[in-house]
């Protein structure tokens, strides 16, 4: 049967309408988890049907009927999450662990974490908006977390033809959920960082690729490079092993599981790890998930592969950006945000500014675009660095808006009501100044 997409639509609102008009708006407090939990069975219910409904569409229609009902959705999920109290809403406690890999020479090169988002993990990443419920193999990660890693994964899916910026994504949201820092957690295994690299791995393929004078398994552009170059390799060795004959299967899986089982387990196993319960119950489940999430990081990454890492950033300006990067899809919040973070639910263009530079810096800037105009110096706009504050919206009393500079004619800022953090192209009459 086909599926008219405008009549899918019609349908979807007026089931989400159903399904949040349907419950009073006054919730108490003491009810609004249980009220949440069943508007939430709801629509789980009714976006199965969705789901598959958009399956039936032409190919040509699926895209565009995808695109609508995932904004359709996301509005419902923040009308579910308007119903819970502020202190109710936290994300998920604990670390799940899967398998332990091989032990010996060919010992499992890094440790899987399944991703789930604790608070005693820092950086703490908001846990929403995450990717559209529409996609079945979607990891549950926010756009944020992505964000922070964009530019590092878009560099490392350069190094060689077979692995792209979004397996990497794929990879990281299954190994650790792009957890870092020197608190995010270790494996059982003794795997650190968002790579999960084991200290032996590490030694090899760990460098400085940031420039900041160390190779950190716990930051970001150490680890995403060390994995390409990893990845690479076992890649260019996995082909070559085809040729001659001593593996056989898809050269990405059999990639894949090198990085988790090692690569001896490949090779042993003439192909795809077998034979031993390990790789039954967590190479192979591994690989799929990495796979099977591929597609939605190519969405999700597609916003950022335009950003370039600036040869010119400094450290403290690409921490600036990081830090707004981690709150990314966070609503519009008219005098939202300060320097412990958003307030409201959310930034204004200069609470998201003032949070950044304090997170990143410890610098405490006055609350207004108008009033933070007039700290640090002004430099033209064509030499500004990331991280650089830009001024626009031009009023009597000085600048109507604010955002933080990210190179390439863009920034990443808090618009207007109804809107969220987002990046953007940087304003006609935008001037800048340096502030770190």
């Amino acid at each position: 049967m086909s599926v008219d997409p405008s009549s899918l639509v019609v349908t979807l609102g007026a089931a989400v309408g159903a399904l949040v008009l349907g419950v009073a708006p006054q919730v108490e407090v003491e009810q609004a988890a249980a009220v949440s939990h069943t508007v939430q069975e709801r629509a789980g219910r009714l976006l199965e049907g969705v789901s598959a409904a958009i399956d039936s569409l032409p190919p040509g229609a699926q895209a565009s009927a995808e695109q609508v009902v995932t904004e359709t959705s996301e509005r419902l999920q923040a009308e579910i999450e308007a119903l819970l109290p502020e202190d109710a809403v936290s994300p998920d406690e604990g670390v799940g662990e899967s398998g332990v890999g091989e032990t010996g020479s060919d010992a499992k090169q890094v440790g899987t974490i399944e991703p789930t988002y604790s608070t005693a993990v820092t950086p703490m990443l908001p846990p929403a908006p995450s990717i559209s419920p529409f996609t079945s193999t979607a990891p549950d990660v926010p756009i944020g977390a992505v964000a922070v890693f964009a530019p590092w994964l878009k560099k490392a899916g350069t190094i060689c033809d077979g692995i792209t910026a979004p397996v990497l994504a794929a990879l990281y949201s299954v190994e650790n959920g792009f957890r870092y820092g020197p608190e995010a957690p270790v494996s059982p295994a003794g795997a650190l960082g968002p790579g999960q690299f084991m200290p032996g791995t590490w030694e090899i393929y760990g460098k400085d690729a940031d420039g900041d004078g160390k190779a950190d398994v716990f930051g970001i552009a150490d680890p995403v490079m060390a994995s390409g170059r990893l990845l690479c390799d076992d890649w260019n060795l996995i082909e070559q092993w085809k040729k001659d004959g001593r593996v056989v299967g898809d050269t990405l899986s059999l990639t894949l599981a090198a990085y988790n089982a090692g690569r001896g387990a490949v090779l042993r196993s003439g192909g795809m790890p077998s034979g031993l319960p390990d790789y039954e119950i967590e190479t192979k489940p591994y690989v799929g998930k990495i796979l099977a999430a591929r597609p939605a990081f190519e969405r999700m990454l597609s916003p950022f592969m335009a950003l370039e890492i600036p040869a010119q950033a400094s450290d403290l300006g690409q921490q600036v950006i990081e830090q707004a990067f981690r709150y990314l899809g966070l609503p519009y919040v008219w005098g939202g945000g300060n320097i412990q973070g958003p307030t409201g639910g959310g930034f204004d263009c200069s609470g998201l500014t003032s949070f950044a530079l304090h997170a990143a810096a410890g610098i405490v800037l006055p609350r207004t675009s108008e009033t933070q105009w007039h700290v640090g110096i002004e430099v033209p706009l064509d030499q500004a660095h990331a991280g650089d504050l830009v001024f626009g919206n031009w009023q009597t009393g000085g600048p109507g808006h604010v955002g933080i500079y990210l190179g390439e004619g863009l920034m990443v800022h808090a618009p207007t009501t109804g809107d969220v953090v987002r990046i953007g192209e940087v304003f006609p009459d935008m001037r800048a100044r340096r502030i770190v």
